[in-house]
């Protein structure tokens, strides 16, 4: 993992908001870079700042990384992620799209050293097609990918 990541996001908690947005037939989700040696594919979100409810973080995130406006629905799970020098929590909540449109957006923390490199809906032949290394840890709680706003609870991953 390169440096860059280390030396933003290592040795502290991160509180992330994280949102599971299904259309279009498909899952949303956006390509980091410099996470692993290869594609990592997780659903849009980001860190909670001081002050700021869960629900403007994660519709600040969408519009920031995707472009689009959404709106919070239930909240589904948390997921805890310990891999020093990371360490997140995770609370995932159902989105649904609202507005805007579909772009390639930008993590304002990384300033010059954006990792962010697509996004795009999956449909499940697509997500199938993926390797698990390249694919966010909660998808292996479910047998479908799609089901994933089924499930509830805590998870460490």
């Amino acid at each position: 993992m390169p440096n860059v990541v280390h030396e933003t996001f290592g040795n502290q908690l991160r509180v992330r908001i994280c949102g599971i947005c299904i259309a279009e037939n498909g899952i949303l989700l956006i390509n980091h870079s410099k996470l692993n040696d290869g594609n990592f594919w997780a659903p849009p979100g980001g860190g909670l700042q001081f002050g700021e409810t869960a629900e403007a973080c994660i519709k600040r995130e969408f519009l920031e990384e995707t472009g689009l406006i959404v709106e919070i629905r239930d909240f589904l799970f948390a997921c805890e992620f310990i891999k020093k020098p990371l360490h997140a929590l995770e609370l995932f909540f159902s989105i649904v799209v609202a507005g805007g449109a579909l772009r390639k957006g930008f993590d304002p923390e990384m300033g010059d050293n954006q990792i962010i490199q697509d996004v795009k809906f999956f449909d499940l032949a697509e997500l199938e097609g993926l390797k698990s290394m390249e694919l966010h840890g909660i998808f292996k709680k479910v047998t479908d990918p799609m089901k994933i706003v089924n499930l509830r609870g805590y998870f460490k991953l």
